[in-house]
């Protein structure tokens, strides 16, 4: 059957018929067959698609890969077997949606055995609610599943890189603030707490020098100074100012170190 041929026929095609073409494509391999065969059975690949969604993955692109599976199953697909394709086809795509979840889901990767311990604990979520008719706690949860409590927690809370929020997420707000964005609640580090520490640094190190290399220090550094001005200004050669100005680095050197330590 080409593909003039396809389109003159009333859709959606017959059982009888889509077993004749794909009797004839395991013969043939003809192309355009295989293409039809796609086209009539796309809607498995759609259906199962959708049981994917809202998991941190587009639609569309989940879609793409199950019409990739779909692909891969018409080709393999033998009818001498005596099974449905549908039976085939399904194992087929919902593989390849796993594996592309499991390749791709993570916004963070995460080591192999966190992602399928997180399986595990999603359907013994789901086994435990029907059982206990109420939301499982972790110890019950660990206890189904042979672990700790700990690693429990640990795999649920790695979990929450696979559907991570977007910072443009906005939520009501109250008053004169109708929406308020995600980002405006995360907390930021204060810009000058950075300094408050350098400039606690900064007066306890001074203490230990003495006038001139205070100027120095002052002159060079805060006042942008030359060391020709600032000997000028203190009465005594460029050269002095250099050694006294490296020996002053050298003690600020070693505050640092010190400070690390700590």
């Amino acid at each position: 059957m080409k593909k003039d041929e396809y389109y003159a026929i009333e859709k959606p095609l017959s059982k009888e018929v889509r077993k004749e073409l794909f009797a004839e494509f395991s013969k043939t391999k003809d192309r355009e067959i295989r293409d039809i065969l796609i086209e009539e059975h796309l809607y498995i690949a759609e259906i199962l698609a959708k049981k994917y969604t809202n998991r941190g993955i587009d639609y569309d692109d989940i879609f793409q890969v199950a019409s990739m599976g779909l692909i891969y199953a018409v080709e393999r697909y033998n009818p001498d077997k005596g099974f449905e394709f549908s039976s085939f086809a399904t194992p087929t795509i919902v593989g390849e949606i796993k594996k592309y979840f499991r390749d791709k889901g993570w916004t963070i990767r995460v080591p192999r055995r966190v992602q399928e311990l997180s399986k595990k604990i999603n359907n013994a979520k789901v086994h435990l609610a029907q059982e206990y008719q109420k939301t499982p706690t972790i110890q019950e949860i660990a206890d189904y599943l042979g672990s700790t409590p700990e690693e429990v927690l640990e795999v649920m809370e790695a979990s929450k890189v696979y559907t991570p929020q977007s910072l443009d997420l906005t939520y009501e707000g109250s008053g004169d603030d109708r929406e308020v964005n995600l980002v405006d609640l995360i907390g930021e580090d204060e810009q000058y707490f950075g300094k408050i520490e350098l400039n606690d640094f900064l007066g306890r190190a001074m203490e230990k020098f003495n006038d001139v290399e205070k100027t120095i220090l002052i002159d060079r550094y805060y006042h942008k100074k030359t060391q020709v001005s600032i000997a000028e200004k203190l009465g005594i050669s460029q050269m002095t100012v250099s050694r006294i100005e490296k020996k002053v680095l050298e003690k600020m050197r070693k505050e640092v170190i010190k400070s690390a330590d700590y």
